[in-house]
């Protein structure tokens, strides 16, 4: 019997392990938490957002043992100059001490009077308030958590829940009564993170798949599994098809007279949704793989995961087919293309007139970009401009348009924009 293996080498998983938080527990804590996250805001400077993502992160959305034995919403263990209750619980070791509180209110505010009476948390507070990512990353470089990916589970969280609004409630910028509660946002699952120490220690595969001989439909669409050597027009013209058309629905501008490797083909437009929820990245998949793969438009695929043709996921990510992720997945640091270097066999260029995805794959080496130079991703949230984003990275506003083929300063949350490190 066929099985599908999972491989994984030197991962380090966070706390009891990747524990499937539900996300009405998520929300159910927000709701019970919120208010006191804005009003020590206004008395201390810590940002509402930061608060609630390490509450949600550190108490497992309020069911942790330890925030069940003590109010302890933060982690806050003991030390030296504490002189209040204690309780004892596993964590980096065994019967650890960390702070017991009589209420949940004490807690958040012994974790605002810790962070600004801490000389080493002092530079957080000389920080915009908004700019919740700088104090995800100040956090884990001052030492607050042994979790090397700590501050990407913050910032995760917050723009997943949305979280930067009850830091402008606090700023006076946002009145409470315009904010959208978290209840009644979309169920967003929560999960406890595994962290990938090293990206090429994951293996995913599976079973190859076995396809029928003559055509057969993939998401209701019909298609025949092709072998490579096989003509483009010996199929154009057993199912009398111009050739443009079969292109096009293989989401292809040109191709040689015949494939090159064996593939599925399609005979019709394929959908622009999946006949699944998501489909996980497995190894030697790239974008085009996976969008033959589940019968779904190149350029949907793209659009729901707010990815460029030229990025690759990360083996093991989870590609969102029926509806939009909400970040995009993580990446691999380098991917191999299958585009060969005469243009051909290479999937459509896709532009969108919003800008969030005209970063288009056939310009990439038409594009101005530094020499050799990184990038990260960037993911638009609540009322952020392109001004705002340019000042938050450093980067020329011209620059940042050009880099996303933008025609104007116009933005939509959820959009991901390119921003190049060293220019």
């Amino acid at each position: 019997m066929k099985r599908t293996t999972v491989i994984f080498l030197c991962i380090i998983v966070v706390g009891t392990g990747a524990f499937a938080q539900k996300s009405a527990d998520v929300l159910a804590y927000i709701d019970l938490y919120k208010q006191i996250a804005i009003k020590e805001m206004k008395r201390t400077g810590v940002p509402a957002a930061v608060k609630l993502a390490q509450g949600i992160h550190e108490t497992e959305a309020g069911k942790s043992n330890l925030v069940v034995k003590s109010n302890n919403h933060f982690g806050i263990k003991c030390k030296s100059s504490w002189t209040g209750n204690k309780v004892y619980h596993d964590d980096d070791a065994r019967g650890e001490c960390f702070r017991s509180y009589s209420r949940p209110e004490e807690s958040y505010m012994d974790h605002s009077d810790f962070l600004k009476n801490s000389p080493r948390y002092a530079f957080l507070f000389d920080l915009d308030p908004t700019d919740f990512e700088g104090w995800a990353y100040g956090l884990k470089k001052a030492g607050y958590a042994t979790n090397i990916r700590y501050s990407q589970v913050l910032i995760n969280i917050i723009r997943n829940y949305q979280l930067e609004d009850y830091t402008l409630i606090a700023l006076g910028k946002l009145k409470e009564s315009d904010h959208t509660l978290a209840a009644n946002t979309a169920l967003i699952p929560y999960k406890i993170p595994s962290i990938e120490k090293e990206q090429q220690d994951i293996e995913i595969e599976g079973p190859a798949p076995s396809y029928p001989s003559g055509p057969f439909t993939i998401n209701n669409t019909k298609v025949l599994f092709a072998h490579a050597s096989t003509a483009w027009l010996s199929i154009a013209d057993q199912y009398r098809l111009p050739m443009n058309r079969l292109w096009d629905f293989n989401d292809l501008e040109k191709d040689d007279d015949i494939l090159k490797s064996s593939q599925l083909v399609y005979l019709q437009r394929k959908r622009k949704v999946g006949n699944v929820a998501f489909h996980i990245v497995r190894n030697g998949e790239d974008l085009y793989d996976i969008c033959q793969s589940e019968g779904i438009r190149y350029e949907s695929l793209l659009e729901l995961n707010h990815l460029n043709g030229n990025m690759q996921p990360a083996i093991g990510e989870k590609l969102y087919l029926q509806q939009p992720a909400v970040t995009p997945p993580l990446l691999m640091n380098a991917h191999k293309s299958k585009v060969s270097s005469n243009g051909t066999n290479q999937p459509k260029a896709y532009t969108q007139e919003s800008g969030i995805f005209n970063l288009q794959p056939n310009d990439v080496n038409n594009t101005e970009t530094p020499s050799k130079a990184e990038y990260t991703t960037h993911v638009v949230y609540g009322k952020e401009t392109l001004y705002s984003i340019s000042k938050k990275y450093g980067v020329d506003l011209a620059k940042l348009k050009e880099w996303n083929r933008l025609n104007n300063q116009q933005l939509k949350v959820g959009q991901s924009l390119i921003i190049y490190k060293d220019n």
